[in-house]
């Protein structure tokens, strides 16, 4: 292998008559000069005597031609292949043209792609072709993980991409980025395994009902049950009344549907802190009673006319809250108020509390909060600020030299669809909570790792301060171009985006400083929902068939005119109704499917057993 053409401090081409070269795999350069230079390869292609080199375009020019016979290649009879290799750091000098150039030892590039040990580590996935250079790779980085490829279970024949996970503290957040089917799911599960491994303690919001690690896969070794629980809001966990300061109160009801400054003006009015939520309502069912009624003399017309003392005593309260509030609060804006707070109360989020959740993260579990997109909305918005204020709270009074003895651990906050709970261009009750986190959250221990298949729709400002980006294949132009604009990927990476198989990524890493692109490992763990749909619907059909040939085994064979004689005596078995045109097209499918057989007599059509 030679370096041919014109070269830059940047990148140069190499030629070889032996070596096909594949994308991202790495060389060194060995310059007399500068010594040996690392760097990998970004586009590569193949020529032979029926395509002439003049059909590379900007691939190869003239320089690159020149240097390729100069240095002994046949361009008109031999196949020659040719690399652009960009190096890791810019040089202080071009590279000399005809150097040689070999494939790197383990050792010698080992502190560029490795920068951690495993059991220190989030355990992603291996290096894409690095597998000459794994060859000779110490033993403690063998063997780690399964590889799934071409849907075969693969054992790990490449170099592994270990995260260090404890460098967040300097480079917080991560973004995982990819269209649908891109494998996006599947790495954040894999990102949620190995939090579990290190103990982590993690919320992940899961408006999909997907992240459940009950099921293992074919060949996982690894049990997660005790290191997380599913809970589902309303049912399982909730929001107690008692605990909510009016922010909260605003940002819940907000997240309903959008409050107006005079909704606002009403909870900041009548909210009295530590009331229950009945006493909360009441109040605003009497005002708004009160208010119907429409003056103080119309109401105490219906305290005198009214000789029930319960109900007398009722209105004399109905009064009194008419007489405090009606000037400052509206009946309309108390009308929108109580709608929302009813419509939370339906919803369950206030029949329960977070105690489980804090028990839970104190434990240092991971926790999957369960619900449409709309209640995790709201539920988030209450608790993220509630987690995150209150181990800011710890850490301040570290710092401040007060003596804290209610410890809250730090955490990381997890989400799909990270565009519905933090979008571009509009606000969101969850989406102000979030985007103090990723300016402040790196301070408290607080991270966020999160996931959308559309980055462009996720706030700038959330996006910018992701320092670890997992970008798998992505169709859309327009999330091209915030890729581009947001990560070190190259021009000829970004190409290739569209195209990447399912599972591999381009991991863009502040750490490290470079990208590299790997291949996500097989989790240990499977979805509840991996079954194909349609395997579904032949299986329940199958399953009726089967069901229904039990029902009518005993009364074979059954004739033409024996099909009412059946139907009722299914009814009586069975309690279900059958009509003569439905039990005939149970039997002729029961004939299609192999469970019984038809024959034609002088009587007529028979069905019998096989």
């Amino acid at each position: 292998m030679k370096v041919i053409g014109i070269t830059t401090t940047r990148e140069v081409f190499v030629g070889s008559k032996d070596k096909n070269f594949r994308n991202n795999e790495f060389l060194i350069v060995e310059d007399p000069v500068q010594g040996d230079i690392i760097g990998g390869v970004v586009e590569s292609k193949t020529f032979n005597r029926f395509i002439p080199l003049e059909m590379g375009g900007d691939f190869i020019d003239s320089s690159v031609l020149t240097s390729l016979k100069t240095l002994g290649y046949n361009i008109d009879k031999e196949t020659v292949y040719v690399a652009k290799i960009r190096f890791f750091e810019e040089l202080l000098y071009p590279p000399l043209t005809g150097i040689d150039v070999r494939t790197p030892e383990f050792s010698e590039i080992k502190n560029l792609l490795i920068d951690t040990e495993p059991n220190m580590s989030l355990i992603l996935g291996t290096i894409k072709n690095t597998d000459n250079i794994a060859k000779n790779m110490d033993d403690k980085y063998k063997i780690l993980m399964h590889i799934l490829d071409n849907n075969e279970i693969k054992e790990q024949n490449e170099l592994p991409y270990l995260f260090d996970y404890r460098s967040m503290h300097q480079y917080p957040h991560i973004g995982v980025f990819g269209g649908s089917g891109s494998g996006k799911s599947f790495g954040l599960r894999v990102i949620l395994e190995e939090l579990m491994e290190k103990n982590v303690p993690t919320i992940v919001l899961d408006p999909h009902y997907e992240m459940d690690f009950t099921y293992r896969s074919d060949f996982g070794d690894k049990d997660y049950i005790g290191k997380f629980s599913c809970l589902e809001i309303g049912v399982d966990t909730g929001i107690k009344f008692q605990d909510l300061e009016k922010r909260d109160l605003k940002n819940l009801l907000n997240a309903v549907s959008e409050l107006t400054d005079s909704m606002r003006n009403v909870i900041d009015i009548m909210m009295n802190k530590g009331s229950n939520l009945d006493s909360f309502k009441n109040k605003l069912e009497m005002l708004l009673e009160g208010q119907e009624l429409g003056s103080r003399d119309r109401i105490l017309e219906e305290i005198n006319a009214n000789v029930d003392i319960t109900e007398k005593k009722r209105l004399e309260m109905v009064l009194k809250i008419y007489e405090t509030y009606d000037k400052t609060c509206n009946s309309m804006s108390v009308r929108g108020v109580l709608w929302r707070l009813n419509n939370l109360y339906h919803e369950g989020v206030f029949s329960h509390n977070i105690d489980i959740i804090l028990e839970l993260l104190n434990n240092r579990k991971l926790v999957v909060l369960q619900g449409s997109t709309r209640i995790i909305n709201v539920f988030s918005t209450y608790l993220i600020s509630k987690l995150y204020y209150k181990r800011k709270e710890y850490r301040d009074d570290i710092h401040r030299n007060i003596d804290n003895s209610d410890y809250f651990p730090p955490f990381v906050i997890i989400t799909d669809e990270a565009h519905n709970f933090a979008p571009k261009g509009y606000d969101t009750p969850s989406k102000s909570i979030l985007r103090e986190i990723s300016q402040e959250g790196r301070k408290y221990g607080v991270f966020l790792i999160l996931a959308t298949q559309r980055p462009t729709l996720l706030d700038e400002t959330i996006t910018a301060q992701l320092n670890t980006k997992l970008i798998f294949r992505t169709v859309r132009a327009s999330d091209i171009d915030t890729i581009k604009e947001e990560t070190d990927l190259s021009l000829d990476e970004t190409k290739r985006l569209p195209y990447l198989s399912s599972g591999d990524v381009f991991i863009s890493s502040a750490k490290k400083g470079r990208t590299s692109f790997v291949r996500i490992r097989a989790a240990n763990t499977v979805s509840p929902h991996t079954e194909n749909p349609f395997d579904e619907l032949e299986e329940k059909d199958a399953k009726k068939y089967s069901d229904m040939y039990l029902e009518i085994k005993d009364f074979l064979p059954i004739g033409i005119t024996d099909i009412n004689n059946l139907c009722i005596s299914l009814n009586k078995k069975t309690n279900i109704s059958y009509s003569y045109e439905e039990m005939k097209i149970i039997l002729d499918e029961l004939v299609d499917r192999d469970y019984i057989e038809m024959e034609d007599d002088f009587l007529g059509k028979m069905y019998k057993a096989k």
